[in-house]
């Protein structure tokens, strides 16, 4: 997708690292929509401190620097010397983001540094609530959304983050780990070392955590959103067609096509995600 020729710097970072959450802010009002970018580039930030380290002590040093800078342009200190940190600074300046989210979000990303992996599909289940749930309540909040429809925003975030995790599987085994909830890995007669070293023996299991994922995201998608929502829920259309391809066992495409692009469009002209 190319930039509009008025993007922004922030603009440009959150469509290059995470076109499918820019895609869905085109459709936030314009006053918002920077914010937005912003918060879209810090949950770039906060997933690359896994993705970068080796190390659970360094991906830790990683999210306490992005904590640390939260709390700085929460008490009205400078903005760091960062392509994200410094238009974060300013959303959290102007009241558009909520600190309180955005440390939730850095704790969230602590049980990714945990090589023990995540145990159970409870613990999983939280993460997802945390994290990518976390993620749409935040951008809720600065869209406006009212208090009542940000537990159904969250459960909509924590889907989308699950088919997240599904389609990243070979990914994250090319970086040396494993997302998927041991003890559901372990009644597929699997473990996470396996999977690491060949992540296509995970599949029986992707197909079918992804048939579970689509039906709860059918069966979230009938509560209706209020339309300031909108931007937020968005992500969730192209988490339902991902979970389609995955329980059919195709490959979610590395870029988004036409159809991807126009049925985000579509449910966006329409105002329904």
């Amino acid at each position: 997708m190319a930039a509009p020729p008025s993007l922004s710097p922030i603009g440009d970072f959150a469509r290059k690292h995470d076109p499918d959450r820019y895609l869905a802010a085109l459709f936030a009002p314009a006053e918002r929509r920077e914010a937005l970018f912003a918060l879209i580039g810090f949950n770039h930030e906060l997933a690359r401190a896994r993705e970068a380290t080796t190390t659970q002590i360094a991906a830790l040093i990683r999210l306490q620097w992005w904590r640390d800078a939260v709390a700085e342009a929460a008490a009205g200190q400078p903005a760091r010397r960062h392509e994200v940190a410094e238009p974060l600074h300013a959303a959290i300046r102007s009241g558009a983001l909520d600190p309180s989210d955005l440390t939730a979000l850095v704790d969230a990303r602590e049980a990714e540094a945990d090589p023990e992996g995540i145990p159970t599909r409870e613990a999983f289940g939280a993460w997802l609530r945390a994290g990518a749930g976390g993620f749409a309540v935040a951008a809720g909040r600065l869209l406006g959304a009212p208090d009542a429809a940000l537990p159904a925003l969250q459960r909509r975030g924590a889907l989308v983050g699950m088919a997240g995790v599904l389609r990243s599987i070979p990914a994250h085994s090319a970086q040396g780990r494993c997302l998927l909830p041991q003890d559901s890995l372990a009644e597929a007669g699997l473990n996470a070392e396996g999977v690491v070293a060949q992540p296509a023996v995970a599949e029986p299991l992707r197909r079918a955590m992804a048939e579970e994922g689509g039906a709860m995201l059918a069966r979230e998608r009938q509560v209706a959103l209020p339309r300031q929502a909108l931007a937020a829920a968005l992500p969730a259309v192209l988490a339902g067609r991902d979970f389609r391809r995955m329980a059919a066992g195709r490959d979610v495409p590395a870029t988004r096509g036409l159809g991807d692009r126009l049925a985000v469009a579509w449910a966006g002209f329409r105002g329904t995600a």
